[in-house]
């Protein structure tokens, strides 16, 4: 099913679900359905996208993580369909319900990955690529999702009567380089400034994202005017949260990269 829906196929979720308890005749429909949340929950600690619909659930058992981590490792076929799915192009949706696309953040899911030192001793789930992160590099989707950002607020401010601040909306990312921790300079109805950090994915609303130590460090200098917008089903239907504060306040951070240097 993965496979389908990265390359746009159809498939069918219910019938793959008969077709299975059909197999597993032990099991319940409810119980297959958290299966396969357990499996997006595995793949998102392998660094693949998950299946649209089947929210990640942790509390897995590991041999259901060391299968789902064999399967995928030996599909070539899903790694390069994976990889071309996640470095694509981007363009900005049109959409006429922009301000209709914002939802409440996810509520936290306190998901059972493993600790990092055991996934990278490959204890569980193998070294890999981690398409997440390589999506997170594909320069023209986070672009558009700033774009996208960029009407959003405007749309926002023109809608609260606030037409004035609309136009001084600024696109900071282009307008000043991508070093000053976020990438819009927007503002609160009142005048106050409102900076914005997007982060954009064409995959599920808890796919996690991944922010650097300079978004990390603005966000805590500037935690009363700090914003990160988290886009998600870009490319198809695109919808957005939103989280104030500083990041590491209202996140769960979790190392993924060190600096080095000789003893």
């Amino acid at each position: 099913m993965l496979e389908k829906e990265l390359r746009g196929q159809p498939y069918n979720k219910t019938a793959h679900r008969r077709a299975l308890s059909e197999i597993l005749r032990e099991r319940s429909d409810g119980s297959i359905e958290r299966k396969h949340q357990n499996i997006s929950s595995i793949l998102i600690g392998l660094g693949y996208p998950y299946i649209s619909g089947y929210k990640p659930l942790g509390n897995y058992q590991r041999l259901l993580a060391e299968v789902v981590a064999s399967r995928v490792s030996d599909d070539r076929a899903l790694e390069s369909t994976v990889r071309d799915a996640v470095t694509q192009p981007a363009l900005v949706p049109t959409v006429t319900d922009i301000l209709e696309r914002l939802e409440a953040a996810p509520a936290s899911d306190r998901f059972e990955y493993p600790p990092v030192s055991e996934r990278k001793r490959g204890h569980v789930f193998p070294k890999s690529v981690n398409y997440l992160e390589l999506e997170a590099r594909n320069s023209a989707l986070g672009r558009a999702g700033e774009e996208f950002v960029l009407n959003f607020e405007r749309a926002r401010l023109i809608h609260a009567g606030s037409d004035s601040l609309a136009e001084r909306v600024e696109h900071v990312a282009v307008t000043q380089g991508d070093g000053l921790g976020f990438d819009i300079r927007s503002f609160e109805e009142q005048g106050r400034d409102r900076f914005i950090e997007v982060k954009t994915t064409a995959y599920g609303k808890q796919t996690p994202f991944f922010i650097s130590r300079n978004e990390l460090s603005v966000s805590q200098d500037y935690r009363s005017a700090y914003s990160l917008y988290r886009l998600f089903g870009f490319r198809d239907d695109p919808r957005l949260y939103t989280l104030a504060g500083a990041l590491d306040e209202v996140c769960r951070i979790e190392p993924v990269q060190f600096a080095a240097r000789p003893a």
